[in-house]
């Protein structure tokens, strides 16, 4: 039998401070920028280089990468199929929350196919969304393996490695387009500066 409280639970949306009025109060507009490649590849290195030149300028940003989500709101998934995917789902809806309060939110995680991508990009917001893709090659990425992820993964200890034995799909239309191969932290977060503090500036009605 539904009891009195679930009766008198209504939307309160309508009465909330909107995205405009949070916007106004920090002056920047929320954005997202979603950073995908093999595990290696630089992204987390990128964004909080990235994270911390915003942060000199007076812009808000929030780090969502593997370490703070998998250790917490997502610590009860695994890495099945169905997991990764309800993985990704969780990020982008707790990411659409910190867009929403107009917040510059950086990800940072592998999100190996478009369809993934295309999840979140979809939950978010597509005129909120920056694709960012670290695409530095796999060899690189596994001379970079500090953790012996690569090697584990050649040995057959690791199921399901993405970039040995799990695909990983480039992305189709990047809105960037990183090798940190070949581009240093400072020259990567220049050209991110770039594409994004012009999209973060908010516009008078």
């Amino acid at each position: 039998m539904e009891n009195n409280e679930e009766r008198h639970i209504y939307p309160v949306s309508d009465r909330m401070l909107s995205r405009r009025d949070k916007e106004e109060l920090l002056h920047q507009r929320g954005l997202m920028v979603w950073f995908t490649g093999l595990s290696g590849s630089g992204k987390s290195t990128v964004a909080i280089a990235l994270e911390r030149e915003l942060h000199r300028r007076g812009i808000l940003c929030r780090i969502l990468d593997g370490d703070n989500i998998r250790c917490g709101i997502n610590n009860n998934l695994g890495f099945s199929e169905a997991d990764r995917v309800e993985n990704i789902r969780r990020i982008a809806e707790v990411s659409k929350l910190f867009v929403d309060t107009g917040i510059v939110t950086l990800a940072a995680f592998i999100s190996p196919s478009n369809d993934i991508r295309e999840m979140a990009a979809r939950i978010i917001g597509k005129d909120d969304f920056l694709e960012v893709y670290v695409s530095t090659p796999l060899e690189e990425c596994e001379r970079r393996d500090v953790k012996g992820l690569y090697a584990k993964a050649r040995r057959g200890e690791i199921k399901n490695f993405t970039g040995i034995s799990a695909p990983f799909e480039a992305p189709l239309h990047p809105a960037l387009t990183l090798d940190t191969s070949v581009l240093g932290v400072e020259e990567s977060v220049s050209r991110l500066l770039a594409l994004i503090l012009p999209k973060i500036q908010l516009k008078q009605l």
